[in-house]
This record gives C-alpha cells, sequence and structure tokens, in this order.
C-alpha cells in the first residue's frame, strides 16, 4: 500500500429512500478490505438490504476487493435484496470481464441510473478500448 491519501479507503453512507449509498474512496486491496468487508456485512445483515455502492471515487482494487464485492452481492440476493455498483471506469469493466465477473454485478453509470426503482443491468460499453 503506498503513502498516497487516496490508498486509505474511506467511505461515506447516506441513506436515500430506502437505499443505502455507500461511496468508495482510495484502495481496496488486501490491507484495507477486512474493514470493508465488516462494514458490508453489517448492512446486508437484515432482510431485503438495498445497497449502491458508488465506486467512481475508487483509485484501485485487488482481487482481495472483489471478493469483498462479490460476498456482499451474494449475502444482499440471500436476503432477498438488491446491490449495485456505479462505475463509470472503462479499467473496472475491463477487470470483471478479465476475471469472469461481467454480468455479474448491476452496474450503472451514474448515481442516478442506480437508483432507478426497476432492477436492470446497464450493458458496459462494447469497445474495450
Amino acid at each position: 500500500m503506498s503513502d498516497d491519501p487516496r490508498s486509505a479507503p474511506h467511505h461515506t453512507e447516506r441513506t436515500v429512500g430506502e437505499t443505502t449509498v455507500v461511496e468508495l474512496r482510495g484502495e481496496i486491496d488486501i490491507f484495507t478490505a477486512p474493514s470493508l468487508a465488516a462494514r458490508l456485512e453489517a448492512l446486508t445483515a437484515d432482510q431485503h438490504p438495498d445497497l449502491v455502492l458508488d465506486l467512481r471515487s475508487m483509485a484501485f482494487i485487488d482481487c482481495t476487493g472483489l471478493g469483498v464485492l462479490c460476498r456482499a452481492r451474494n449475502r444482499a440476493e440471500a436476503r432477498h435484496g438488491r446491490l449495485r455498483l456505479v462505475t463509470d471506469s472503462l479499467r473496472f469493466r475491463r477487470l470483471l470481464r478479465a476475471v469472469g465477473l461481467a454480468g455479474v454485478f448491476e452496474l450503472h453509470p451514474s448515481l442516478g441510473t442506480a437508483l432507478a426503482r426497476a432492477p436492470q443491468a446497464v450493458a458496459a460499453p462494447a469497445s474495450a478500448g
């Protein structure tokens, strides 16, 4: 982990209607993932959790961080809830494709589309860059 202040993972949370919006900033890696995992576990503990994780300010994610996101998604779905990711990063979308997670997450390019009531996955741009 670097000494760059962006590397320290931090987040803000707010509630929009019945949805918890978590904006993640910094790096999510083997060193920082445990605290995020604990928070997401708490947020997905009840029935019908409704979460939006805004990743637009995330600087980096490794396989440990991807595992945290997968576990949060699985917990939300097991409790008949919903987890959406907000990202405008082609790099992150390519990473999901490379590790076989394309189509697993409900991805949205903006917070507004993620907060729409109807569940819908937003397709990644066709260009792999």
